[in-house]
């Protein structure tokens, strides 16, 4: 197999090596005791595990509906009626794994979205 060699340098020089990047952390230690979830199984005090596991519900249910609205905004763009290329409601649906019904709820949901955040 042959030797990897560096990319030429556009200016016609020869190829210039370059040092690896130093790590800046310590990788961390994997553990084979089973599947760490943010720490949660670490936390031996049960008000401390109910505050922490809230707050980490509370997080993701707020990640998912700013998706979902992408989603939606992602929709009502493909779906837009001047584009050249705008999808149907049911090329949509597939591209989101969605039913044609659901996919004219978030394109309609988009469009309100779109509305409300103004011109870009």
């Amino acid at each position: 197999m042959p030797e990897p060699h560096s990319a030429p340098d556009p200016r016609g020089s020869a190829p210039r090596f370059r040092r690896p990047a130093p790590l800046l952390f310590e990788p961390s230690e994997t553990r084979d005791d089973g599947e760490q979830f943010f720490d949660l199984d670490s936390i031996a005090d049960p008000r401390e595990l109910l505050e922490r596991s809230t707050e980490l519900a509370l997080a993701f249910r707020a990640a998912a509906d700013r998706a979902v609205e992408f989603q939606a905004m992602a929709a009502a763009q493909l779906a837009d009626p001047r584009r050249f290329d705008r999808l149907s409601d049911a090329a949509v649906a597939a591209r989101g794994d969605w039913t044609e019904d659901y996919a004219r709820k978030m394109i309609e949901f988009g469009r309100e979205l779109l509305t409300e955040r103004g011109p870009q």
